[in-house]
């Protein structure tokens, strides 16, 4: 609509104008417009009687020269009652809704401004559910507490909502800890009801104020077949703390959490640091007759962290090499002169590189292959440089590129089986065989390779690999036949190329390890169908049932020798064909009423966590580093930010779980 100002317009009398907005503006008229002038802040707005009243209602809410004690008054309209917006609980007349909005929007269109989405819940405010959003969003997002003190974000609620009373930093804290505590609550319920096992990783985390902290995820796959993991504590360690310690604070949190008894395994760095942690976890697991297969398969360590410290090792060994790429790249981009020689001489070899030289990040290694990779292309420029410029002298030798190339087809047979491991958004246990197989056959071959800079390397890093080998890939060959594209033949394909004549016996041991795990879930099944278990709860504590073990005998020997097992008829029948789009859960999911027995097997196997490295730490170098604002809480504010924001940030993903859905007494 045209500008009105009050010297041109003639007011005309509102009396008739029922309501009490028209106690705040004068409403003009000029030629054939109409129009409503603040007579606190002087704002012309639509007077038409088509737009009704909504927008100045609104306006007056947000008028700053205006006093906000009257607000109230405001916010009744007729016979309409008051109403309170709640994402949750919306009980207000949706009908009248829409048409007010679109009265508004038809009145701000005419003022020229663009209405994107009007929100109803601004004609009134429910103060415990705003504060209890505030903290989600920070929680949610990450942001740091202290924000709700900046002036800055002051003044934008202010002009939002100036009914919304503004809360401290120790306010949202304290509104942050409530949320962690209801959410905690519904992940204990979830994990209590979890149709399976349960299995753990550890990861240590570093703030960038130097506090050490210890990362616990759990790790499952739920009644739906989805792969779900959840942040179970964040909590801060002592480096100097003995290996017994850190045991023992992982064992608390298994029993806070009640799954000391349906763990299944525990997947941590490839460390000797970390063997007397693992081995006591497992110890007190196994006395208490909790872990499977004798704990065989709950000692996993992470596959992406191994395959990080093979490639530290090979950086290290060729550091001095390195180094000189490094320095000679940056000696070319250190002065344009110098750089438009080097193209000039690029040229006149003709070298037609597919990248340009750039200098790595010494802190992810991805990077530094790049580098490495990029310069083999241009190795014939830089003798070149070297002849034409007396400044350049620390070109690589011969000798040197030789074993650069070397070293970088190393380094890329590491990032390729890297980027497998990352491929896809859900990798379960069974995508790791078939890669780790293929590194061990690699490590084989670069030992054998006539240079002795490369098979010297190699024997080191095959030495690092074999104690890996050895923990971790009788799970990885059970995961393996657990695919239905693969079954045994998967294991009979890789371990006589490893182990020669020694693969039957080798077969032998993961078929026996295998049956022996199917033997203990079909027992477990067995006592669930007639509702026992190996303990009962009596009194608040837990009794051994000590005929559990006669329960497990009478029904190994009661069933029938002709009859097959799930196992039997699975490993008989035809290999599923593959293909790019097959999901093992999905096949799993149909196939669970076919082999109840197996499909729990599958369950437990494939939600192990064979790698626990995020997608984007993948090519680190050094420790995983907290680099966050929250680094500065305390420790038990940390903890609860930490974990629930992952709890959060889950159900987000998960359509099936309402996001904004908070218990009755928060509303």
């Amino acid at each position: 609509m045209m500008e009105i100002t009050e010297e041109e317009a003639v007011i005309v009398n509102s009396s008739r104008m029922k309501s009490v907005v028209w106690n705040d503006f004068d409403r003009v008229k000029k030629g054939e417009t109409f129009g409503a002038i603040c007579r606190h802040c002087k704002r012309t707005l639509s007077g038409s009687s088509t737009s009704g009243t909504s927008h100045l209602r609104n306006h007056l809410i947000r008028c700053r020269r205006r006093s906000n004690h009257d607000i109230s008054q405001l916010l009744t309209r007729g016979k309409r009652k008051q109403t309170t917006l709640a994402v949750a609980n919306f009980s207000c007349n949706q009908s009248a809704v829409r048409n007010e909005m679109v009265t508004v929007a038809s009145a701000n269109f005419e003022q020229g401004v663009e209405v994107r989405n009007m929100n109803v819940g601004s004609l009134c405010i429910d103060q415990r559910r705003s504060q209890l959003d505030l903290a989600r969003m920070i929680i949610m997002h990450g942001y740091p507490l202290g924000m709700v003190e900046d002036v800055g974000f002051k003044t934008f609620l202010q002009n939002l909502q100036p009914l919304f009373d503004f809360v401290t930093v120790n306010g949202i804290e304290a509104e942050c800890i409530e949320l962690y505590k209801r959410e905690k609550q519904r992940v204990y319920e979830e994990l209590d009801k979890l149709p399976g096992k349960v299995s753990l990783s550890a990861d240590r985390w570093a703030t960038n104020r130097g506090s050490d902290y210890l990362c616990l995820v759990a790790h499952y796959i739920d009644d739906s077949w989805e792969v779900k993991k959840k942040i179970l504590d964040f909590f801060s360690v002592d480096p100097s703390e003995a290996e017994d310690m850190l045991s023992e604070l992982i064992m608390t949190s298994l029993r806070n959490w009640d799954i000391d008894r349906k763990l299944f395994s525990l997947t941590i760095d490839n460390l000797v640091t970390y063997d007397k942690i693992v081995y006591s976890i497992r110890d007190q697991l196994f006395q208490q007759r909790f872990l499977m297969c004798e704990g065989q398969l709950f000692d996993v360590r992470c596959a992406a962290s191994t395959v990080k410290l093979l490639v530290r090792d090979v950086l290290e060994t060729s550091l001095e090499i390195t180094n000189k790429v490094r320095k000679t790249i940056q000696y070319i981009e250190g002065s344009r002169e110098t750089q438009e020689k080097f193209n000039e001489i690029v040229q006149l070899v003709g070298i037609n590189g597919q990248k340009w030289l750039s200098t790595d990040n010494p802190f992810q290694w991805n990077s530094t292959y790049v580098m490495l990779e990029t310069a083999l292309e241009y190795k014939e420029a830089f003798p070149q440089l070297q002849e034409h410029d007396p400044g350049f002298s620390m070109c690589p030798s011969g000798v040197d590129w030789d074993r650069l190339r070397g070293i970088t087809s190393i380094l890329k047979f590491f990032h390729e089986v890297s980027n497998v491991f990352v491929g896809h958004k859900l990798v379960t246990a069974n995508s790791y065989f078939a890669e780790i197989c293929d590194i061990h056959l690699q490590l084989i071959e670069w030992c054998h390779k006539s240079d002795d800079f490369i098979s010297s390397l190699a024997l080191k890093l095959k030495s690092k690999f074999d104690e890996y080998w050895k923990k971790c890939s009788l799970i990885m060959a059970i995961a393996a036949i657990l695919d239905p594209r693969f079954k045994m033949k998967l294991v009979e394909y890789y371990y006589p190329q490893i182990y020669g004549d020694s693969a039957p016996d080798c077969v032998d041991i993961v078929s026996n390890c295998m049956k022996a795990l199917y033997s203990g879930h079909a027992s477990y099944s067995h006592l669930a169908a007639h509702g026992q278990s190996s303990s009962s709860e009596s009194n608040g504590s837990v009794v051994k049932d000590r005929l559990s073990g006669f329960d497990r005998f009478l029904h190994e020997t009661s069933a029938s020798p002709n009859t097959k097992s799930d196992l039997d008829k699975y490993l008989e029948e035809p290999l599923f064909p593959r293909s790019a789009d097959f999901s093992i859960l999905n096949w799993w999911k149909v196939h669970e009423p076919r082999y109840p027995v197996l499909s729990m097997m599958a369950r437990n196997i494939l939600g192990i966590p064979i790698s626990k490295v995020a997608p984007e730490s993948l090519f680190d170098i050094g420790d995983r580093v907290l680099h966050h604002s929250w680094g500065a809480e305390k420790s038990d504010t940390l903890q609860a930010l930490m974990c629930s924001q992952d709890w959060i940030r889950n159900e987000v993903e998960d359509p099936k779980t309402p996001v904004f859905a908070l218990p009755v007494d928060a509303k």
